[in-house]
């Protein structure tokens, strides 16, 4: 008898073939949450778990709804969604999907380097709205990219994905914090590693790219705006807790920052309260980093070849650090 999966969110249509040819599969196929009595129903029977990084918490409370449950999936490179004691505890392995979406996250934060420094949402909507008048002059104006410090936080594959574009596309100077020194990007980007304070006070751009954890929730709070230039912009593409959004708020009304991008926010989706959402100095994106047809693909299926091999008995390649 083939193992059962079940899918938590609609997938490709080759995704799932790919998935029928090994196991037998559940799917919910709808765009809203699935109702808590149809999941528990569907995990009571769930070999596997193919779901993404968000929604679903991987906790106790689920996984005593899933006795037969031997291994969840993600879409997603981050795994903040999982307790990692309680599927010790369970032995449940839990993989991710990194490395394909490194790329194209690399591509928003510069669009979103970019549309802060020339101001192109702003100027787009002031076009669009009619205020464009003969004489606007100095009261469109940006700042340049091209040779400014970028400073990035987490100098992973997507950081080095982000500085070689940034270099070599731009020729910018780039600084970088991480956990650990990265000699091979030194070399390749020239790059310089700095301590955190040292690089904010330092930069003209701040890219903010590190995983969600303990270590980095709220790693960029009051302190750390106050340190940076007051012409300094500042982009989150990591996740939205990794900042005080309190603290970031302030920190633009009071223009201790220039300008702000962001892809993530601490509450999603964004409050339509939300001040940033007023602010022209500030883009803000659903959180798309990965959102191209090509790369949300490339996700689920890594996911499903990872769910595929782990309930058939093999060890998938991207056993999350803390489970493998």
């Amino acid at each position: 008898m083939k193992p059962n999966v079940f899918i938590d969110r609609p997938i490709p249509a080759k995704v799932e073939e790919y998935i029928a040819e090994h196991c037998e599969y559940a799917i919910w196929d709808q765009k809203e949450q699935i109702p808590y009595d149809v999941l528990k129903a569907k995990l009571a029977e769930a070999d596997g778990l193919l779901t993404s990084g968000s929604a679903l918490k991987i906790d106790s409370r689920l996984l005593e709804m899933a006795p037969r449950l031997k291994a969840v999936s993600l879409t997603s490179v981050g795994y903040n969604n999982f307790d990692i004691a309680a599927m010790k505890a369970r032995g449940v392995i839990g993989t991710n999907s990194p490395n394909v979406l490194n790329e194209t996250v690399a591509d928003l934060v510069l669009a979103l380097i970019l549309s802060t420094a020339r101001r192109i949402s702003e100027l787009d909507r002031y076009v669009k709205d009619g205020l464009w008048k003969p004489g606007d002059n100095e009261n469109l104006y940006g700042v340049d990219v091209h040779h400014a410090s970028l400073g990035i936080i987490g100098m992973g594959r997507i950081g080095e994905a982000i500085a070689r574009r940034a270099k070599f596309g731009f020729g910018m100077e780039i600084s970088y914090h991480n956990r650990t020194r990265k000699p091979e990007a030194e070399q390749q980007f020239g790059a310089t590693y700095k301590k955190l304070d040292d690089l904010l006070r330092s930069s003209d751009f701040i890219v903010l790219i590190t995983p969600l954890t303990a270590e980095t929730a709220g790693l960029i709070g009051r302190d750390q705006f106050q340190m940076m230039k007051p012409s300094a912009i500042f982009i989150n593409a990591s996740r939205g807790q990794t900042v005080d959004e309190a603290a970031l708020i302030e920190a633009l009304q009071a223009g201790h920052i220039r300008a702000a991008g962001l892809d993530v926010f601490q509450i999603e989706p964004v409050a339509a309260g939300n001040p940033l959402l007023r602010m022209p100095n500030v883009v803000t994106l659903p959180h798309i980093g990965s959102a191209t047809s090509q790369t949300r693909f490339d996700m689920a299926m890594l996911a499903a070849r990872n769910i595929v091999l782990a309930v058939n008995g093999s060890t998938p390649p991207n056993v999350v650090a803390e489970l493998a």
